[in-house]
């Protein structure tokens, strides 16, 4: 199906200054959405309504929504999409660290899910995407707070899907793995052979091949895919 030929809808899409969220805000503005982005700050790509805030205070998170929907209307798509990292060794790792990570990943992702679904809910339609990782479900060595965070994504997108998949509602969980971005390209080149050496594609992916997954679990075709997990890591994760 012609993406474009759906009919406009808001979209927000958390993070979407840099990296996958990025590349995703720009897929669905060159499918002719509206979309907006709630993020700390940045440049922002064309097409793009910023709400700044962050997903850790949930007045600021509620608010955001609020200028989303007075300015382009309510909200039909999340993607919740903002992250962070605090990598260290599980002796070493300090409750802040830990919590940290959590409290924007996971709570954060939570925060925003729960504002989008009220007008989800009134519409009796939505699409609620969580962007996890490989490492949520393959686990990664000093990662236990960023693992952690992502793999409970899981459970979040199956326990909305059995609240409010009577009403129209999907909520679906995409797992990239190591995708091109400025974070992966600082690696040093003997590491990044090592990565590339254990995915069976042989390379790393772009943050649009994530993007295209992530507008295809929004679309209309996708109206039968609830509570799903979507690798899209090169084969690196199977059966994981």
């Amino acid at each position: 199906m012609d993406q474009a030929a759906q009919e406009p809808r808001t979209v927000v899409v958390t993070g979407a200054a840099r990296g996958i969220g990025r590349a995703i805000a720009e897929r669905f503005v060159a499918a002719g959405d509206r979309v907006a982005t709630i993020y700390r700050g940045g440049d922002l790509p064309d097409g793009v309504f910023g709400a700044v805030a962050d997903v850790t205070d949930t007045d600021a998170v509620n608010a955001a929504f609020s200028q989303i929907e007075a300015e382009l209307g309510p909200v039909e798509v999340l993607v919740a999409n903002a992250g962070v990292t605090k990598d260290q060794l599980l002796m070493r790792m300090t409750d802040e660290e830990f919590e940290s990570v959590v409290d924007v990943n996971l709570t954060g992702t939570f925060r925003c899910v729960r504002r989008a679904a009220k007008g989800m809910i009134r519409q009796r339609r939505g699409r609620i995407v969580l962007v996890s990782s490989v490492v949520g479900l393959y686990g990664g060595p000093g990662q236990v707070n960023y693992a952690s965070s992502k793999a409970a994504l899981v459970g979040m997108a199956r326990s909305i899907t059995r609240e409010l998949g009577a009403r129209g509602i999907t909520a679906n969980v995409v797992a990239p793995g190591f995708i091109e971005t400025a974070m992966t390209a600082e690696l040093p080149e003997e590491r990044q052979k090592q990565y590339r050496a254990t995915i069976p594609a042989g390379r790393f992916a772009q943050s649009d091949e994530v993007a295209g997954v992530v507008q295809f679990l929004a679309s209309d075709d996708a109206a039968y895919i609830s509570g799903a997990v979507i690798p899209v890591d090169g084969g690196l994760g199977m059966g994981h």
